[in-house]
This record gives structure tokens, C-alpha cells and sequence, in this order.
């Protein structure tokens, strides 16, 4: 919830906050009538009128993402944004092969890095398995159309 109560000597009353598509809208309501507080009923009223808004702004938010999801799963070049293809020195020396997983969870709040070796799963069970954590992770079904268009942007790799 991005509702804020603010009392200051600039402003008393809640504030709404929240970016949709990249445009961030501020709302305030305020707390005073004729540069006196309002009282706890006329408070009330215009807490819900501001919780109100934050809702009909959250579920704009949620609409746009979920229609621009396909968009920002992949890069310019048709790469899937957050799987990498990255050469691994292990502490031994060797080098390996790996895709690396490096994204913000939608499903755990937090950000996910997890890798899949070449050398011990292969070049396409490493892709699958990545994909499978990168969909995991973004809510995204395996049955959509999505789910196999990130299968079909594995990089084109010659080695293993």
C-alpha cells in the first residue's frame, strides 16, 4: 500500500504514491477544512477515499504489468532478460559453462541467482532448468505462450 499519512507544516493529510508504466502519480487528500484539522469521522472518510485511489491505481499497476510481461521478459537482441550465459572459475581452476539465473521473485519478494551447469546437465536440460526457475519465479505458466517462447531464446552456444 503506498497511502501515507504526512504532518508537517507543508501538508496534513494522506498521500498516494505509486508509479504505473513508468508515470508516477502523487495524489494528496487533505486533512483540513478553512486551515483547521478536521475531526476523527471527516478523518476517517478521507483515509478511505485515499485508500480508494491507491486501489484503483494498484490494480492499473497490475494490469499493465501483467500486459507488458511478455515485453520485458526479453531483450532488444531476443535474449531472455535475466539468464545469462556466463564461463565459471571454480576454486579448483576449472572453468565452467553455466546459465545463470539473476532475477527479482514476484513469487518470494526478493531477488533469486541460481545457475545451471552445461558440464553436469547439459546444454539444453541447463536451459530447461533455467527457464524453468526464471517461469517459477515471474508467474509464468508452462503451458503459455510465453513459457515456450523463453524455451525457444536459448543462445546459440558452440561449446557443450
Amino acid at each position: 500500500m503506498s497511502v501515507k499519512l504526512l504532518d508537517n507544516e507543508a501538508f496534513y493529510g494522506y498521500r498516494v504514491r505509486r508509479t504505473v508504466n513508468g508515470k508516477l502519480y502523487q495524489e494528496y487528500f487533505t486533512l483540513k477544512r478553512e486551515g483547521k484539522r478536521k475531526g476523527p469521522r471527516l478523518m476517517k472518510q478521507v483515509e478511505r477515499e485515499a485508500n480508494a485511489r491507491d486501489q484503483q491505481l494498484a490494480q492499473e499497476q497490475q494490469r499493465v504489468k501483467k500486459k507488458l510481461k511478455p515485453v520485458r521478459c526479453f531483450n532488444q537482441d531476443g535474449s531472455v532478460r535475466g539468464i545469462s550465459y556466463l564461463m565459471k572459475t571454480e576454486k579448483s581452476g576449472s572453468i565452467t559453462p553455466i546459465f545463470q539465473v539473476g532475477i527479482a521473485s514476484e513469487l518470494e519478494e526478493k531477488v533469486i541467482c541460481t545457475s545451471f551447469s552445461l558440464n553436469a546437465h547439459g546444454k539444453k536440460e541447463a536451459w530447461s532448468r533455467a527457464v524453468d526457475a526464471y517461469a517459477r519465479h515471474k508467474v509464468i505458466g508452462k503451458k503459455s505462450k510465453l513459457y515456450k517462447d523463453l524455451v525457444k531464446a536459448m543462445p546459440r552456444i558452440r561449446q557443450a
